[in-house]
């Protein structure tokens, strides 16, 4: 079963790097990553989706948490979460074929980014199965090529999802979780 985590992180150089290390040693492989700054320019959110069962991911979660620079991890595998991932498809588009790929476009409320006189590129962001629909289907118009983001997720309603509090100072910004005291440069 496929299992989401969040991670907030410091954004320091190197701790992607000690992440995917983490999940290496543990001999997992990352389905999806995706990694961005959050409102807060020094924390950075990962979206990390494995295959594994949930006592895996469990103890991956665990692991996270011993990582420095890590300051939050949640599970949001079967939690209200909303999961979105971005596909960009380039499709053969010859004129003829035009009418059926933006047919698809219009059911899928996806988008028409590029046109060329050969090809298209079609922009949908939605969930995965979502996006996996759409490519089938424009699979017999001809495509040639696709790009995915992986997901990134949060969690529903008022909560923004991250456990941590902050403290700015004029010379630093501490961070404490669950006890842990985690101090800017």
């Amino acid at each position: 079963m496929r299992q989401t985590l969040i991670a907030i992180v410091e954004n320091k150089p190197g701790v992607l790097n000690r992440v995917a290390s983490l999940f290496r040693r543990r001999n997992f492989n990352i389905d999806s990553l995706n990694v961005g700054r959050t409102e807060d320019p020094n924390v950075s959110r990962m979206t990390i989706v494995v295959d594994s069962n949930q006592a895996d991911a469990r103890k991956v979660e665990a692991n996270l948490y011993k990582l420095v620079n890590v300051i939050d991890v949640q599970d949001v595998t079967g939690q209200e979460a909303i999961l979105r991932e971005l596909a960009l498809i380039k499709v053969s588009a010859s004129p003829e074929k035009r009418g059926e790929v933006l047919s698809l476009v219009n059911i899928f409320r996806a988008e028409v980014v590029d046109v060329k006189t050969d090809a298209m590129i079609v922009q949908l962001t939605a969930d995965e199965s979502r996006v996996d629909s759409l490519i089938e289907l424009l699979r017999p118009v001809g495509i040639l090529e696709i790009v995915r983001t992986g997901h990134v997720a949060m969690m529903r309603g008022t909560d923004p999802g991250k456990r941590y509090a902050r403290w700015a100072d004029e010379d630093e910004e501490e961070y404490f979780v669950n006890g842990r005291h985690y101090a800017g440069d």
